[in-house]
């Protein structure tokens, strides 16, 4: 018999499994998470739950018609990173219902049906996101004000439909509220003055999202740093975002919000480290990354400030999820000894 080969090669094995990874990515969302929950309740919490609830059992059942292993898949994690994201994309008083709605069209539609991990073309919490924001817009674009002093137990039969949805827990997100405010006073009113008098506004964005933007900025450095994700797709979004909000805001800064508002406003940051990073969905090559993360910064800005909707991140990012294998094609590195090659 044979000697077995030594344990020692040319190459170096990574640590890196699927389950590993999605434990990582929902570590890094902690800190984003905690300042949600500062600002806006624990009932975030109760959402997160529910989520992850439908997800894993829509993720079961789909596993069992398909037969596939119930073990292998339901424990990588990936079905939890998926819910989790949802909930942080859904405002924090949605109904119980829409929740679970987001996170079984996510797991069941835009993932299994596809072929489960791996081969979903689009990320499944920006079509849930999408899905239910067209399907339910009045739900979709309604969150409660920073300073509603409604306790976890009146959240909680709000999220249950047990109280009715009166005015005073609904409002609307600081990018929503500037838009809305600029196109009521259309020529009376410009944006520095609608940021130092509107009580949604904080020191340089909306406030309270200053704190849960922060913390996704935190969460993904850390994630950059144990080396779960690369720096190209997050770098390029944040340029490209800065590049086009900077541009018109020194064009007009009267009727355009400042590049640092829209970083820090939204899912910007939740976007640029948790979702344009997805390996999936996204580009895979260093330059196609880079390309992919700049066109959906650009996207992302003109959606939110000219489109219809509270904020663009999502259909950005659907919109490029349609070019990636484009891009990866074209922006492949040279095959070694086949460079000038036709």
């Amino acid at each position: 018999m044979m000697p077995m080969a030594p344990a020692t090669s040319p190459y170096q094995l990574g640590n890196n499994s699927v389950r590993r990874i999605m434990l990582m990515v929902l570590a890094g969302l902690l800190p984003g998470i905690a300042a949600y929950a500062w600002v806006f309740g624990a009932i975030i919490l109760v959402q997160l739950a529910i989520a992850s609830v439908f997800a894993l059992a829509g993720e079961a059942l789909m596993l069992k018609a398909r037969g596939k292993p119930l073990g292998l898949f339901l424990g990588d994690g990936s079905a939890l990173v998926t819910a989790w994201l949802v909930v942080l994309a859904f405002p924090p008083l949605a109904p119980w219902w829409l929740t679970a709605v987001g996170a079984l069209f996510a797991i069941v539609i835009a993932k299994q049906l596809y072929g489960g991990l791996g081969q979903n073309p689009f990320n499944p919490a920006m079509i849930a996101f999408a899905a239910c924001i067209v399907a339910f817009p009045a739900l979709m674009s309604t969150w409660p004000p920073v300073d509603l002093k409604a306790g976890f137990g009146v959240q909680l039969q709000a999220v249950f439909g047990l109280l009715p949805r009166v005015d005073a827990m609904n409002g609307a997100t600081p990018l929503d509220a500037l838009k809305t405010a600029l196109k009521l006073n259309e020529g009376n009113a410009s944006v520095p003055s609608l940021l130092a008098n509107a009580e949604v506004f904080g020191h340089f964005a909306g406030r309270g999202w200053e704190w849960i933007t922060a913390g996704y900025l935190l969460g993904g450095l850390w994630l950059w740093w144990r080396g779960i994700i690369r720096w190209q797709a997050p770098a390029a979004f944040l340029i490209g975002l800065i590049a086009i909000s900077g541009g018109l805001w020194l064009w007009q800064p009267d009727a355009y919000a400042s590049p640092l508002f829209h970083v820090f406003s939204g899912g910007s940051l939740l976007c640029a480290f948790f979702i344009v990073t997805d390996p999936v969905s996204g580009c895979t090559t260093p330059r196609g990354q880079l390309i992919f993360g700049f066109a959906a910064g650009i996207l992302a800005y003109l959606i939110r400030v000219f489109g219809g909707y509270p904020d663009g991140v999502a259909f950005a990012v659907l919109l490029l999820n349609i070019c990636a294998p484009l891009i990866d094609r074209y922006s492949q590195p040279a095959i070694f000894g086949l460079k000038g090659a036709k």
